[in-house]
């Protein structure tokens, strides 16, 4: 299922109108590195990784839109980032790729 979701997060991605090629190989490489984070995490605590994959995937489907809805980016970049609290110490690597992530998409004007 994880698995899926961060599937379905790349697909957004590299089809998405709405982003320039250059921040579309940078936002893969974000995803590439959650990936990996995410299945480190998921091997000890399964149900915290699904809902940082779910909260990712909404995120990025949220950023790329044709239509954006600040306010839903808002709210599901916040809910990304509230998914990680309490993985400072013992996933650092995972907290980071996140608040990588979310500012990214946070940057990219919409």
């Amino acid at each position: 299922m994880i698995q899926n979701r961060i599937e379905e997060l790349e697909q957004k991605i590299a089809g998405t109108p709405v982003v320039n090629e250059e921040t579309r190989v940078e936002l893969l490489k974000l995803v590439s590195e959650l990936k990996r984070e995410i299945t480190n995490l998921s091997q000890g605590q399964s149900e915290q990784a699904q809902s940082i994959a779910g909260f990712a995937a909404v995120t990025a489907h949220e950023a790329v839109r044709e239509e954006q809805d600040p306010q839903l980016l808002r709210l599901s970049t916040e809910g990304l980032q509230a998914s990680v609290r309490g993985f400072e110490n013992t996933h650092p690597g995972l907290v980071d790729a996140v608040n990588a992530f979310c500012r990214m998409l946070s940057n990219l004007g919409i």
